[in-house]
């Protein structure tokens, strides 16, 4: 049995189209130079392996649902749309275990009955998000849907680790979508999705859920904090990205030189590079903010794609390639093109 999934919309009369997008960061802006200051680092050190120059952090009592909201709202106002039908979150960094950040959300956006739920596969999890609101509005259960990308990343890091101090920051990202069809601007033509839960320990919280709970007691405060391998996570990502996104063209029946633009999940300059080496594209084809923002895990994508937009990095008509590698692990790719949308 395959261990992925592959969805496209080939046999479907109604088709997801990106309708809306928008972006948020918290106003605090980390430097490298700051972190130098309380770790043993350096600008020099950071931008060299990772290609991060600054992230943003939230101030203390800002949420995960405080960004996703901005977000949605900025997301919501570029499509011309006051509402959706369906409110999907992915986030690694829910505001509570219980319940589910999304309705919240909605609440807070003006959508208060709507459904709404939460989708975590940490990097990839705006990609699954996707996946899930396109399903929707192929099956007919919704006519717009507003999918969300938010993380507050920083609530979860060692303070002392310098390898993820540096590399993660807070942000969320989110599109609309619209029913439409297959062969219009905006349109996601296909995606592919897939998982390896052998590969659970290289990204990880080990503590705080029901595995540690069940054994009694409390876990320890290096059990709550975030822990990557992340030699073994670069190999990992580089593979599952380039193959994720070799099926999902091969489905969508482009050619890699048909691609103008790939807009991978921004974890890490040499990563994004790696995977557009291993398909043959020009790495200037990809679509970097990783510079300004960090990794921004679920969020990654989605503020990929507004800045991209906004700096005019990303025109109407361009054929695009979305990729992202995460914990669990999750893996996926996604097709589309470009649509016309006014400049945030």
């Amino acid at each position: 049995m395959s261990d992925d999934i592959s969805s496209g919309t080939s046999g479907m009369t109604r088709t997801a189209v990106i309708a809306g997008v928008g972006g948020y960061v918290p106003p605090r802006v980390v430097t490298n130079d700051e972190l130098a200051q309380r770790l043993d680092t350096s600008d020099a050190w950071i931008r060299t392996r990772t290609g991060i120059a600054q992230r943003h952090v939230i101030d203390p009592g800002t949420t995960t649902g405080d960004l996703a909201v901005e977000a949605g709202l900025r997301a919501l106002k570029n499509s011309g749309a006051d509402g959706a039908d369906l409110v999907v979150l992915a986030t690694t960094t829910p505001d509570r275990p219980c319940p589910a950040t999304a309705p919240a959300v909605a609440t807070r956006i003006g959508l208060p009955h709507v459904a709404a739920f939460d989708v975590a596969a940490v990097c990839s999890g705006f990609l699954y998000a996707l996946q899930t609101g396109a399903a929707a509005i192929g099956a007919g259960f919704a006519e717009r849907v507003l999918v969300i990308g938010a993380e507050t990343f920083s609530t979860l890091l060692d303070p002392a680790d310098r390898t993820t101090a540096a590399i993660f920051g807070d942000g969320a990202g989110a599109v609309v979508l619209r029913a439409g069809e297959r062969d219009e601007p905006g349109a996601v033509r296909d995606l592919h999705l897939g998982s390896d839960g052998g590969m659970a320990d290289l990204i990880t919280v080990p503590g705080g859920g029901a595995e540690q709970r069940s054994r009694g007691g409390f876990p320890g405060p290096e059990d709550l904090y975030f822990r990557m391998e992340g030699k073994s996570v670069f190999f990992a990502a580089v593979r599952r990205m380039a193959e994720s996104s070799r099926t999902v063209l091969d489905r969508t029946g482009w050619q890699v030189a048909d691609v103008d633009r790939i807009v991978a999940h921004q974890a890490n300059t040499r990563i994004i590079h790696a995977v557009a080496e291993q398909l043959g594209l020009p790495p200037e084809r990809a679509v970097l903010n990783i510079e300004r923002v960090g990794n921004t895990s679920a969020a990654s994508i989605p503020l990929a794609l507004a800045d991209g937009m906004a700096d005019g990095a990303l025109k109407a008509g361009d054929r695009v390639l979305l990729t992202a590698f995460g914990g669990g692990a999750t893996w996926g790719a996604a097709t589309l093109t470009w649509p016309d949308l006014p400049r945030a």
